[in-house]
């Protein structure tokens, strides 16, 4: 009798489940209708479709009003899905990232441009700029620095040499698990994965296969180490957890990082691409001084962000090259929008030396 009610009581539920689902359905259908809408008007007035400041105003209003379980990060991923279903009714993407398929890039990717867009996998971080500055891609997802590790030097140089703009930042904790078909750790010989891969996860490796025989080898990519143990005996992988998913390898340990606060900021790069300002953003220069190689030139570039209160976030120096002798370009990022008085006054000021790379909002 006792299971009777229970079983009653489960179908009264899953009623109730099945009702809400079909009232989801129905307004998402509805929001889709207003968004075919907009992108008609968009392409009309030759609008730009993706605007990640308008998205981020989304959750954040959505996230106050939240009064149940919903917490911004679940909100987050359920809208991330349904703008991404939204911006392919308006205009379909083709989305460009360092592979292979089952990098923390190709992750990165998915959780901004949901399941539905089509990517494209690359073999080099300049083929996803080469991909977007032609076109041949609506946009590109490339590393730009973890915080572990520090920055990605070939992002860098790319974003002065080639024709495109920042669009948005993508910050994602980045989690190594180890994976194997083997049943006993004795019994691996071998264990694949990215350099920095085995950098961070150093005290793993010392735990417990320290006086074991073990040959560590470096691949490309940790989903390309994924791919070689899935064909290989005897053998591991430091990976992502989509990686080892992907090509169906039993992970033995997740979370396996000498650092919990692990994580990497991704730029999403496009063509012609202009922000609208958030109110909360972020900009990047690539600054060329004449003379940086004489005293005080540098700091009286830097003097002028000083002066106006604006903080700095990030700062490279790179070679000047072909040049004979040693000089210095310099990347950076601060806080603000080059529509902002104060960033527009700095820009003017010193334009023949600086490539504004794009503004967009900030994260974090």
């Amino acid at each position: 009798m006792q299971t009777d009610s229970v079983e009653t009581e489960l179908l009264k539920l899953r009623y109730t489940i099945d009702s809400l689902d079909e009232q989801i359905l129905h307004l998402l259908n509805q929001r889709l209708d207003v968004v075919k809408k907009v992108g008609e008007l968009k392409r009309a007035n030759n609008s730009i479709i993706y605007r990640p400041e308008r998205e981020k105003s989304i959750v954040d209003r959505l996230t106050q009003l939240s009064s149940g379980l919903l917490t911004r990060p679940a909100i987050e991923a359920i809208f991330q899905e349904i703008f991404a279903v939204a911006r392919n009714i308006e205009l379909p993407e083709r989305i460009a990232y360092l592979g292979p398929e089952g990098s923390f890039t190709h992750q990165a990717a998915e959780s901004r441009f949901g399941a539905i867009s089509e990517y494209m996998a690359m073999g080099s971080i300049r083929s996803v700029f080469d991909s977007v500055e032609t076109e041949r891609a609506r946009f590109g997802i490339v590393p730009i620095e973890n915080n572990q590790e520090g920055s990605v030097i070939e992002t860098i140089d790319l974003l002065s040499e080639k024709d495109v703009k920042i669009v948005a930042e993508i910050l994602m904790p980045v989690h190594f698990t180890f994976a194997s078909k083997c049943d006993k750790l004795t019994d691996i010989r071998r264990i694949y994965s990215k350099d920095i891969a085995f950098r961070q996860c150093q005290k793993f490796l010392t735990d417990y296969f320290e006086g074991i025989s073990v040959e560590y080898i470096p691949v490309e990519s940790t989903s390309k180490a994924a791919r070689k143990i899935s064909e290989e005996p005897n053998s591991a992988a430091i990976c992502s957890h989509i990686a080892a998913k992907l090509y169906n390898i039993p992970i033995l340990f997740n979370n396996i990082e000498d650092s919990q606060s692990n994580a990497t900021r991704f730029f999403i790069i496009g063509k012609n691409f202009v922000n609208q300002r958030s109110g909360n953003d972020k900009t990047t220069f690539v600054v060329n001084l004449p003379d940086s190689d004489k005293p005080g030139s540098l700091f009286h570039f830097l003097e002028e962000f000083n002066k106006r209160n604006i903080n700095i976030t990030k700062i490279d120096s790179r070679p000047v090259r072909n040049k004979g002798k040693f000089q210095s370009w310099f990347y950076l990022d601060f806080d603000g929008h080059i529509d902002d008085q104060s960033v527009h006054d700095i820009y003017t000021l010193h334009r023949q030396h600086i490539k504004w790379v794009g503004s967009y909002v900030k994260l974090g």
